[in-house]
């Protein structure tokens, strides 16, 4: 199992800590951001294929901003493909 802490850049979240077995993510937890919706999309992508996960949240954004919580959520899960 892999496990990783992402520090994300450009929202309000500080930190996701995320393990993913073999191709299949495990857990997600967000630390700060808007807890609701982080709580949300990490009971979602539990279960899922990381390509799925990327396919699915890469390039949304929040609001005015470049990148969003499930954007860096992505980013992240593509940094433990490599």
């Amino acid at each position: 199992m892999k496990k990783i802490v992402y520090q994300p850049q450009g929202v309000c979240s500080q930190a996701i800590m995320i393990a993913v077995e073999g191709d299949v993510v495990q857990s997600v937890e967000f630390y700060g951001g808007c807890q609701g919706n982080t709580q949300g999309i990490a009971a979602l992508v539990r279960g899922m294929k990381v390509d799925d996960v990327i396919a699915r949240l890469e390039g949304i954004r929040c609001g005015s901003k470049a990148t969003s919580c499930p954007d860096q959520l992505a980013r992240a899960l593509r940094k433990i493909k490599e």
